[in-house]
C-alpha cells in the first residue's frame, strides 16, 4: 500500500476545511440571536432538533416551502452589496409558509460556491439570521458547500427551506367567498422576481450598476437590491384577528398569476389599478422596456407583494390593525365571480 509521499491535499483542490469551521464560528453569534421557543440544540450537529410541544402546538400540521433568490444574486455578485440576499432567501420561503397559515419556526439555507470567502459568506449568511430574526423563526442548521470547477471565480449560489406550523383545521386559504375584499399590502421595489428581464431592460437602457439610479439617491445596483419585504408577523396579526380567507404571496407570475391560486375555481376577482400608486422602479423598466400593461402585472409585483382576502365584516378592523402593524394597506377590488382576474383602471 502506498505511503502517500506526494502530500496533496484537500486545500491543494480547492476546498478549505478551515476556512469552513472559521465561517461556522463567526456566524454562531447571528445563529444564535434567532433562537425561539422549540429549538433544542445549536449549529454544528448533523441534524438540527425542533420541538412542537415547547414551541406551544397541541395538534399540529407540519407546512414547508423551499425557494431561492435567482438571478438578483448576479447584481450582488457584481457589486459586491451581499448584505441583503440572506432577507430575500428568508422571505421567499416565510412569506409562502404564512399564505398557507403556518407559523414559521425554523430555516436551513444551502450555499454554494467555488471558493469560500469567510468575510462574503459570513455578510450572506449574517443576512439569513437577520431575516429570521425578523419573522420569528430560528437559523437552525444549514450547509456550506466549497465546490472548484461548479461556480466561477466570486460566484454562489443560495437556497434555503423553512419549516412552519398551524393547529390542525387552521390552514388556508378557507373560506374565500364572492364578496370578498381584497387588500394590498406594498412592497418595497422589484423583490426578488422577474431579474433575468431586470437585467435584459439594465442592459437596454446602457447604464452599469454604480450609476445613479434614475428614480432614487442610490446607484442603480443598491436600488435593485433593496430586499425582499417579510410580511410573517403582520400577515399572522391579522389572520389570528379573524377574518381573513387567504393570503397570497405575488412573486413569479406577479398579480395576475398568483392571486388565482388561492381562490376558488369558480371565483376570480375584480382588481383597480388606480387603487395604488405604482413604484417609480416598475414605471422606469416599463418605459425602459416599452412593456405592456399586461406583461407587468403577470411578471412583476408592481407595487403589491402580499394580498388578503379578507370578509366584508372584518375588513375595516384589519385595515386598521395593519396598519398600525406599519403596513401602507390599499383596497384593491373583490372576488367575483367567474374565474381569473379582472382589471380597471390603468397601470401605466
Amino acid at each position: 500500500m502506498s505511503d502517500g509521499k506526494n502530500g496533496i491535499t484537500y486545500a491543494d483542490a480547492g476546498v478549505d476545511i478551515d476556512a469552513g469551521n472559521a465561517l461556522v464560528d463567526r456566524i454562531k453569534p447571528a445563529a444564535k440571536r434567532t433562537a425561539r421557543s422549540g429549538v433544542m440544540a445549536g449549529l454544528g450537529g448533523f441534524g438540527a432538533l425542533f420541538d412542537l410541544k415547547d414551541a406551544g402546538y397541541v395538534d399540529p400540521i407540519l407546512v414547508a416551502a423551499t425557494d431561492g433568490v435567482g438571478t438578483k444574486l448576479r447584481i450582488a455578485i457584481d457589486t459586491g452589496n451581499v448584505d441583503g440576499v440572506g432577507i430575500d432567501l428568508v422571505a421567499m420561503c416565510v412569506n409562502d409558509l404564512v399564505c398557507q397559515g403556518a407559523e414559521p419556526l425554523f430555516f436551513l439555507d444551502y450555499f454554494a460556491t467555488g471558493k469560500l470567502e469567510t468575510e462574503q459568506a459570513a455578510r450572506i449568511i449574517e443576512g439569513i439570521a437577520a431575516g429570521c430574526y425578523q419573522s420569528g423563526c430560528a437559523l437552525i442548521g444549514g450547509e456550506t458547500a466549497e465546490m472548484p470547477g461548479m461556480y466561477e471565480a466570486g460566484d454562489f449560489d443560495l437556497a434555503g427551506f423553512a419549516v412552519g406550523a398551524m393547529e390542525r383545521g387552521a390552514d388556508l386559504p378557507a373560506g374565500v367567498a364572492e364578496g370578498d375584499i381584497l387588500l394590498g399590502l406594498a412592497s418595497n421595489g422589484v423583490h426578488s422576481n422577474g431579474y433575468s428581464l431586470v437585467r435584459k431592460l439594465v442592459e437596454v437602457s446602457g447604464l452599469k450598476w454604480d450609476d445613479a439610479c434614475p428614480w432614487g439617491d442610490d446607484t442603480l445596483g443598491a436600488a435593485l437590491l433593496a430586499p425582499t419585504r417579510l410580511y410573517v408577523k403582520q400577515a399572522l396579526a391579522a389572520v389570528r384577528a379573524g377574518g381573513v380567507h387567504a393570503l397570497a404571496h405575488i412573486t413569479g407570475g406577479g398579480l395576475t398569476e398568483n392571486l388565482p391560486r388561492v381562490l376558488p375555481d369558480d371565483l376570480g376577482a375584480d382588481i383597480d389599478l388606480d387603487a395604488w400608486p405604482l413604484l417609480p422602479v416598475f414605471q422606469w423598466l416599463a418605459q425602459t422596456g416599452g412593456m405592456d400593461q399586461a406583461e407587468m402585472l403577470k411578471t412583476f409585483n408592481c407595487g403589491l407583494g402580499m394580498i388578503l382576502s379578507v370578509s366584508p365584516d372584518e375588513v375595516d378592523a384589519l385595515e386598521t390593525l395593519l396598519q398600525t402593524q406599519g403596513e401602507s394597506v390599499y383596497r384593491i377590488g373583490s372576488v367575483t365571480k367567474g374565474a381569473g382576474v379582472r382589471y380597471t383602471g390603468r397601470l401605466l
